[in-house]
């Protein structure tokens, strides 16, 4: 007993004195910790200046039943149950009950709100008792933040987010996880919490201990107008094909910014919506859109012409017992080289490639090299593949007897769209290769923190005759009457572009199916914009080539711009004031000071502009947004009443 005795003496002054520092500060640590409060994201907008994604702050507000003195409590339970009561339609004596009850309970936690908007929680902090603050009224607030894109599903995938799972793992697609990173995160703050119990903090005080940054603000080069346009052109096409998947891609062509950008896939209900940016991550074969490729590099290297006949011969040609088929039976005869890309023939672009190169390929390959097919993009997205081009210099560089002759009309070869636009991009420039671009400036408030400017791969990918050559072969893909995209032509405005149809999964002939696609630009004199669409797997019953299925798209895309977004903007003056609308804005302006609770007409307003007015009004309403653009009508007339938790429908096209 003596010995056990002394062995507890020297662990507690062990205790005590060697290891009394590290026990006191777990203690510590266990009643008081610094919790995280994460910075609110930067706003991201379209180069017009609409929002395209945003932070929300959000607030929970609870009531720490203690703190308040039984004669603080007792002076301001009914006027704050009476507020409460106001504010959440409950009765006043219930509410009252709830709250007696939580300090009866010892109850350091009681919720009085969740999630509420800053509007709200502005009203709520100054009900009475709450007003006190936390050390006398004991008011909790915490808050939190959740992202939101107005535009709903519109380019969502694109505009992207940030995601961190229980684990930590990160997923950080698109420009809000490309540039979250470096500009919109922000800095984080902290703050001091106590524990209560239960696994319960509390802030020890309404002040935080280092307030967070917020991020800066992204401002994209989407045009929301374009964007709207891309977007419900593809779904139409889609729907209508019944098609797996599908992008659209539209890019000013002197700059290289992307003005826009839609990736549509349809899940197992029959459902379309942004699944996954195809246009930047997804690689194939690009069947004849390629030819354009082929022929830039044997005109640059002076082996053909346009004018040089080929003999298509009835439309089919054998090369190691494998055969190249034109989708016209009986072929087109001799026809000019011209004349065959123009038809889209495969039997005269591969005899014209085979005769250029099949001693040396190797040539062929270099020749590609020179116009940077080889590279990527090197975009701030992730996931963007490296082009696959078949070199026989390389060891398993997927060369193989055939795959010269395959190459010239797309297959062995794989680029993602937007690799594929970027080389059309160039042929409508001019011949310099731009690199498509998603951001235009980095802000804090009005101050530029980093501009981002035109960035040129490629000074010249080849001569400019053989760039005028390719012109033309484009501009009479579509005017002439024998060109595969006749169909599109237009005498109100230009367009120049190749047709493309690949087979896809063709060594397993029970899964065979189409990618359909469309690369071009337009106006096909001084090209403001070039485009390409991409459609996967649409019914073969319905329809697969890519001037039936992607053309239409491209049309519509380019007829649309041409007549809802002037391709040269003209301004007579800018102090211009129309009087109806200084007049609405000044009565409007009087009701909302007056009344803060009372239904604005916003038809006409952008719908953008319109949720966040809503939003920001004294009335907690939940808004409904039905499409995009510019609000057509709206579910309750203006200058009615509002009732908190009411709903309001807002129509826009």
């Amino acid at each position: 007993m003596f010995i056990f005795g002394l062995a507890v003496v020297f662990k507690l002054l062990s205790i005590q004195f060697l290891q009394g520092d590290v026990y006191r500060a777990k203690a510590t640590e266990r009643v008081v910790k610094n919790v995280i409060i994460p910075a609110n994201r930067g706003n991201v907008y379209s180069v017009n200046g609409n929002l395209l994604a945003t932070s929300i702050p959000k607030y929970d507000i609870r009531l720490d039943a203690l703190t308040p003195s039984s004669k603080t409590f007792e002076k301001h339970i009914k006027t704050l149950c009476d507020s409460l009561s106001k504010f959440t339609g409950k009765s006043s004596n219930q509410i009252e009950k709830d709250v007696r009850r939580a300090r009866a309970n010892k109850n350091r936690y009681f919720l009085l709100a969740r999630n509420i908007g800053y509007s709200d929680y502005i009203r709520l902090r100054n009900f009475p008792l709450l007003n006190l603050g936390a050390f006398k009224g004991g008011l909790i607030v915490e808050q939190t933040t959740k992202r939101e894109h107005p535009m709903g599903g519109i380019a969502q995938r694109t505009i992207g987010y940030e995601r961190i799972d229980d684990n930590g793992n990160v997923t950080r697609p698109g420009i809000d996880g490309a540039f979250g990173v470096k500009y919109l995160r922000g800095v984080d703050g902290q703050r001091k919490k106590q524990q209560i119990g239960k696994g319960q903090w509390k802030p020890l005080s309404d002040a935080n201990e280092i307030e967070p940054k917020d991020g800066y603000d992204v401002y994209t080069t989407i045009d929301v107008n374009i964007q709207d346009i891309a977007h419900h052109s593809l779904l139409e096409q889609l729907e209508k094909y019944k098609a797996d998947h599908g992008c659209v891609v539209v890019m000013e062509t002197k700059t290289g910014e992307i003005r826009a950008i839609s990736n549509l896939g349809r899940n197992k209900n029959g459902h379309y919506y942004e699944r996954l940016n195809y246009a930047v991550g997804e690689s194939h074969e690009s069947g004849s859109t390629f030819k354009l490729m082929a022929l830039a590099a044997v005109f640059e290297d002076k082996l053909a012409d346009t004018s040089d006949v080929v003999d298509t011969e009835k439309g089919i040609v054998k090369y190691y017992g494998k055969s190249v088929r034109d989708s016209k039976h009986g072929g087109y005869g001799k026809i000019s080289v011209a004349k065959a890309f123009e038809v889209s023939s495969n039997t005269g672009i591969v005899k014209v490639i085979d005769k250029a190169y099949r001693k040396q390929p190797e040539k062929f390959v270099d020749r590609l090299y020179e116009m940077n097919l080889q590279d990527n993009l090197n975009l701030p997205l992730i996931g963007e593949p490296e082009p696959i081009i078949p070199d026989p210099r390389v060891k398993n560089g997927r060369w193989s007897g055939i795959a010269l002759q395959w190459m010239a009309y797309g297959y062995g070869v794989q680029f993602t769209p937007l690799q594929t636009l970027t080389f059309y991009n160039a042929i409508a420039n001019d011949g310099v290769m731009v690199k498509p671009r998603f951001l235009k400036e980095v802000k804090e408030f009005d101050k530029v923190i980093e501009p981002f400017n035109k960035e040129v791969i490629n000074k010249q990918i080849c001569s400019k005759e053989t760039i005028a050559k390719l012109q033309t072969l484009l501009k009479n893909v579509v005017e002439k009457k024998h060109g595969t995209g006749h169909r599109l032509y237009s005498e109100n405005f230009s367009m120049a572009g190749k047709t493309g149809t690949c087979q896809k999964n063709y060594r397993d002939k029970e899964k065979l199916n189409y990618i359909s696609s469309f690369a071009g630009y337009f106006p096909a004199e001084n090209p403001k914009y070039s485009c390409i669409v991409v459609i996967h797997e649409p019914d073969k019953s319905v329809g697969y080539y890519g001037a039936d299925v992607s053309g239409p798209v491209f049309k519509r895309v380019a007829q649309k711009i041409y007549t809802d977004t002037p391709l040269i903007d003209e301004i007579e003056s800018l102090e211009v004031q129309i009087g109806s609308v200084e007049e609405d804005y000044e009565s409007y302006y009087k009701t909302a000071q007056t009344y803060k609770t009372i239904m604005p007409n916003v038809v006409g307003m952008p719908a953008m502009d319109a949720l966040a007015l809503l939003e920001n009004m004294q009335v907690n309403v939940a808004v409904k947004l039905e499409g995009s653009g510019v609000v057509k009508a709206q579910s309750i007339n203006k200058n009615t009443k509002l009732k908190n938790n009411q709903t309001i429908v807002l129509r826009a096209s």
